[in-house]
């Protein structure tokens, strides 16, 4: 018997087909185990992104919450911006009632009165000018300084021997500054100059 002849026997295609067989289910073991470690990686992937998404909608409801928050206390600030001024204006108006009840003394004479309503009045003003400088509030010093149309309006000139041309000779309002800002300007009497000598006839 040839070996030809042996190789094409029944036994022989048998062995060739089981070890086909094998190789068939190893693939398939191996293809079945990739797949179920690919599942299981979709599985852990999902598991994080799920965790993710709770973990954003949680900053947006806090960042949400924030925001409420925030608006909140921006309107309650703009409701009470004033108080702490509101408090400096009060001692203001208390120095005011001192004053006009310092002016009407029972059996004071006028002038006794006068002069104690109008030291009540300077005092006063004293308090009032200390209470716009905390927040800030100065007063432009105008009488003697060159005009400057940028802080004074002119209300009217007029002639003057001891204020030069262009200079500012009377405030007939003040001026004021808030920080770097004009808050009013000062309507002034502006100097015109020397009065001109009469010409001769």
């Amino acid at each position: 018997m040839s070996t030809e002849f042996a190789n094409d026997s029944p036994a022989a295609e048998t062995g060739e087909t089981a070890a086909q067989g094998e190789t068939i289910q190893a693939e398939n073991a191996a293809a079945a185990e990739e797949a179920t470690d690919e599942k299981r990686q979709l599985i852990a992937a999902q598991e994080e992104a799920a965790q993710y998404k709770d973990q954003l909608l949680r900053l947006l409801a806090e960042f949400e919450n924030y925001k409420k928050r925030m608006e909140r206390e921006r309107l309650t600030s703009l409701k009470y911006a004033g108080e702490y001024i509101l408090k400096e204006m009060l001692s203001v108006v208390d120095n005011l009632e001192r004053a006009i009840a310092a002016g009407q003394a029972e059996g004071a004479s006028a002038e006794i009165n006068l002069n104690a309503l109008s030291e009540g009045l300077r005092l006063t003003l004293k308090n009032m000018i200390a209470s716009l400088e905390k927040f800030e509030v100065k007063g432009i010093d105008s009488i003697g300084k060159p005009f400057d149309p940028n802080i004074h309006e002119a209300m009217t000139m007029e002639e003057s021997d001891q204020i030069a041309a262009s200079h500012v000779l009377q405030e007939y309002e003040k001026g004021y500054f808030f920080k770097d800002r004009l808050l009013r300007p000062a309507k002034v009497i502006v100097s015109a100059g020397k009065k001109s000598a009469p010409a001769d006839v």
